[in-house]
């Protein structure tokens, strides 16, 4: 960039930041409480110094930090140590209270900061023990320069802190100091560990399909709720690898090998085996320490509906810090051989999808060492995390790599028969382990909770007053032990054991080929993620693909998907996981590419594992598979732009499924044929301003809501929204004796059913082809008729959504847009979502108007039975160019810094909505010709 334009850019933003802090005193001074304490001087001095020279202490040598014209840092350092500890330093100017507040969750501390409301999301956290077990991470399982790196940056955050009050560092602590005298702590090593906890919390899997499966036996047979879950679509969808088996004789996975039927090791739980084992043991008795049966679990899990919604609704109160779990959380990430790029070296993409928020979840950086030896190994770049040290995804000098959610099922929910003494395991009484910790207040007082273990896990259910008598209606098996007050609930997940992830960051970040990056793999094992790779050794270079993690082996009889009697020995895990060698892994596919976008990773009955019962359906990996193949088919190639351009693809599956149904549906009233004409001739893409797919949209809304939505339990069901239906579990005809009852939802937004996403889009395939199934089946409204087949509920939600629309965008169809519908607001995690309302307006931003959609590549995700708002985004994208670094590109949501009013704060927003990418400078040189601020940090003069 010539350095005019650099200076213009530079005195632009600068320009804006004098506006919105001068938008912001005038508010606060407007405030009620806070206005005589608030000035210009409060706002602007948490502004980091990134020009000029500073002192830090602990240096061996002079650290440079170079930003360029979007704030985001370059380090250059001659020592491992002096590198991570001018990252803490780094993140800290820019992010500390992002920093803060996420540490004192993970700890289950919120209470200290915000008071008595958090109290209860406090205590939930600490009996799942997420610090306590990064401690024990920390002093029993990580290496000693891994160790080491931490605390450097422990020591570079720490010395940004020195000396500083709240308000020096963030608004938001000026805001706290109203409410209470809340003093900043020294930041530790086993801070940055626990936000591995959390990063696998909201990417734990299957729990709440779990739940869901549970609550709907309320109100629906086991047949219909199979119905609901249906299998992976191996047919249309391909997993991500398609070929290799795990070899007998070697006990490795082997991805050359051919897989044959249920292969595998003779302990291994085979696809389906859980569910076919539970079926036919039911009734015998296992082992002579086992009382329970396997229909103990169903006949339980039948009547856990009031206690397992208690369950959901304590979840949703957990701070989501990557997003909603379920079908939203989730990725895509593509590699492609040189073989077939205009480059003839791979292209790697990436963009995770996670919840939108302010600040940005990924922060951009690279650490680089002037020379890359021994005493310094790093020469790194990419997106990680505010408070830990390294790249989480990213390049080096040698590889690339990207990620995304595994989605393997590595959490259970265990009944257990419990007392004041202990909880029954065989024909045993096992006394609890237990705990005792103090929940401190702010604003005084403090709260002690006791934590119960079992071997299956804490009890969850002991943080909930509903749950404390869990099964106390459970239709359960004569053998199954005395329910007295009830069974309680506890929670087996991998995340709660010690392991290694922060290990594999590092060797990740200095991996130098695909041997290296798999040894860094065996050491990620929680979250379970899908891991990409390429190189550019050779002519074309090398692609790859491990998928790795702490993945639990089950014993026979449990598949994961409903809650299991934790007294039957039969149900516990087996004591190792599955090994890391038979996970799967391919390395130079003969299809010349790898796309891992939360499909099966493998074929299930060619596998010996089970991985999950729930994978999501891939819609968005077979589109990403099909758009690659049309490039490449008669010898074309794909550039970087291309790939780019697929990030941005907006098609959606269930439009060309559904849409042609849609037209052939005999429309009468004229105002409803004017939506329907909007579809005639329609492509399925979802841009902004198509007002098809503003009206598709919403008629799939509300099929969804007339087939099956009005079907299911409250629980599931969207938060107010009312219905007149049967009482649960009610039978005979609707009369005086057996009333219609009026029922609410209790679901938010966010999380209810029918979500719409691709599981969805599976289950209503198959019906589709028959017309009079009973999903059909939607009773009368106030102006409706009943509908029994599926023309008639297809034209009925088509109705519906144009005078859903009508309501929304106006009576003149021309006028309807996607984007209008589909909107996105960056809301501030903390003050932005609960402080007082004008500050909240001060530190929020948008809405913007978005293409894309749910299960779409450019996945823009929108939770049906919730509305139209954004819930889930692609929270970063980047295209690498493997070998030509300074090529690649990149983009963030929102910006690198965290203060609300620096220029950095959403500056790369609007470029993210359009689908642009920033240049990615990497090279030393590089990095210098688009640096407009230098920092040098220099060792302390003792």
């Amino acid at each position: 960039m010539p350095a005019n334009t650099t200076a213009a850019s530079t005195k632009k933003k600068g320009r804006r930041a004098r506006l919105l802090v001068f938008a912001l005193v005038l508010a606060l001074v407007a405030g009620v409480g806070y206005g005589a304490y608030w000035a210009v001087g409060t706002v602007r001095a948490p502004f980091p110094q990134t020009t000029g020279t500073l002192d830090l202490e602990g240096l061996s040598e002079r650290v440079e930090v170079k930003r360029d014209d979007y704030g985001v840092p370059q380090i250059y350092a001659s020592t491992d140590e002096d590198l991570f500890r001018a990252q803490g330093y780094v993140q800290a100017q820019d992010r500390f209270w992002e920093m803060d507040v996420r540490r004192h969750m993970t700890a289950g501390r919120l209470s200290e900061m915000f008071g008595k409301d958090q109290v209860d999301t406090d205590a939930f956290l600490r009996t799942l023990g997420w610090h306590r077990v990064a401690q024990k991470e920390y002093d029993t399982k990580l290496s000693a320069d891994t160790k080491k790196y931490l605390q450097a940056y422990a020591d570079g955050v720490n010395a940004y802190l020195k000396g500083k009050e709240g308000r020096d560092i963030s608004v938001e602590y000026a805001a706290l100091s109203f409410s209470n005298d809340y003093t900043i702590e020294p930041w530790t090593p086993v801070d940055s560990v626990a936000w591995l906890k959390a990063m696998a919390w909201d990417l734990r899997g299957n729990m709440q399909e779990e739940i869901d499966r549970s609550l709907m036996t309320s109100r629906l047979s086991d047949e219909q709720i199979e119905d609901l879950y249906p299998a992976y679509p191996y047919a249309l969808h391909q997993p991500i690898v398609d070929k290799g088996a795990v070899n007998g004789a070697t006990g490795k996975f082997d991805p050359s090998a051919e897989a044959s039927d249920n292969q595998g090791s003779q302990d291994s739980q085979g696809p389906g085996g859980a569910r076919n084992a539970q079926q036919g043991s039911q009734g015998s008795q296992d082992t002579e320490d086992a009382p329970g049966t396997a229909g103990t679990a169903q006949g339980a899990a039948q009547g856990l509906q009031s206690q397992l919604s208690a369950l959901s609704a304590d979840l949703d109160r957990i701070p989501a810090m990557l997003g909603t779990n379920g079908n939203g959380i989730g990725s895509n990430s593509w590699v492609v051989s040189g073989k077939y790029t205009t480059t003839g070296k791979p292209l790697l993409a990436n963009d995770p999808h996670l919840a939108p928020q302010l600040p940005s979840l990924w922060y951009q950086m690279g650490l680089h060492c002037r020379s890359v030896s021994e005493n310094c190994r790093y020469d790194v770049a990419g997106y990680t995390f505010a408070g830990m040290p390294g790249v989480i995804i990213g390049h080096n000098q040698d590889i690339a790599w990207g990620f995304t959610n595994l989605g393997a099922d590595v959490s259970d929910l265990y009944l257990q028969k419990v007392s004041d003494r202990g909880y029954q395991y065989g024909r045993k009484e096992v006394p609890f382990t237990t705990r005792e910790e103090t929940i401190k207040v702010a604003g005084g007082g403090s709260r002690t909770i006791t934590v119960r273990e079992t071997n299956n896990g804490p009890l969850i259910s002991d943080r909930s007053n509903e749950l404390e008598k869990v099964g106390e209606k459970a239709p359960v098996t004569a053998s199954a032990p005395d329910r007295g007050d009830g069974y309680a609930v506890s929670l087996r997940w991998t995340a709660l054991e010690a392991g290694r992830s922060m290990d594999a960051v590092f060797k990740l970040n200095r991996a130098k080929d695909f041997k290296e990056f798999r040894q860094a793999a065996r050491d990620f094992e929680v979250p379970s993620q899908n891991l990409i790779y390429a190189d550019a050794k050779g002519p074309e270079g090398h692609i790859g693909y491990q998928a790795p993690g702490r993945i639990p082996v089950r014993a026979e009889g449990h598949d994961g998907t409903m809650p299991a009697p934790g007294w039957d020995p039969k149900y516990r895990w087996k004591k190792e996981p599955v090994p890391f060698d038979e996970l799967p892994y391919e390395e130079n596919p003969e299809r010349g590419y790898i796309v891992t976008a939360n499909q099966a990773v493998v074929d299930a009955e060619k596998y010996p594992y089970l991985l999950t019962e729930d994978w999501g359906h891939g819609s968005r990996s077979q589109r990403i598979n099909d758009l690659i193949e049309s490039k490449i088919k008669d010898g074309g190639k794909i550039s970087t732009d291309d790939m780019r351009t697929m990030q941005m693809d907006n098609i959606s599956e269930i439009a060309k499924l559904l849409t042609p149904y849609l037209l052939k549906i005999d429309i009468s009233d004229p105002y409803v044929r004017e939506a329907q004409k909007l579809l005639e001739g329609w492509d399925y893409t979802q841009e902004a301003d198509s007002g098809a797919a503003a009206y598709f949209n919403a008629v799939w809304r509300n099929v969804l809501k007339l087939a099956f939505g009005d079907k299911l339990p409250k629980e599931l069901r969207v938060k107010g929204e009312c219905l007149n239906v049967r009482p649960a579990d009610s039978t005979g005809p609707v009369d005086e004796q057996n009333k219609l009852v009026r029922e609410c939802g209790q679901r938010d937004t966010d999380t209810a059913q029918p979500d719409g996403g691709d599981r969805w889009y599976e289950v209503v395939r198959p019906l589709l082809k028959d017309e009079k199934n009973a999903w059909w089946q939607s009773p009368a409204g106030r102006v409706d008729t009943a509908t029994t087949t599926r023309d008639e509920l297809l034209k009925r939600a088509m109705v519906d959504a144009r005078w859903e629309l009508t309501s929304k965008l106006g009576k003149d169809v021309t006028s309807w847009s996607w984007g209008r519908l589909h909107q996105l607001t960056l809301n501030n995690q903390t003050l932005g979502t609960a402080g007082p309302g004008f500050l909240q307006s001060m530190l929020n931003r948008g809405p913007w108007e978005l293409s894309g959609g749910e299960a779409a590549v450019n996945a823009t995700g929108w939770n049906a039975a919730g509305g139209y708002e954004v819930v889930w985004v692609p929270s970063m994208r980047m295209v690498v160019n493997v070998g030509d670094w300074d090529k690649s590109r990149w983009i963030n949501l929102a910006g690198a810094s965290g203060h609300a009013y620096s220029s950095h704060y959403t500056d790369q927003t609007e470029k993210w909505v359009k689908g642009d990418l920033l240049d990615w400078p990497y090279s030393e040189k590089a990095v210098a010709a688009k640096a407009v601020d230098t920092l040098v940090l220099q060792p302390a003069k003792r």
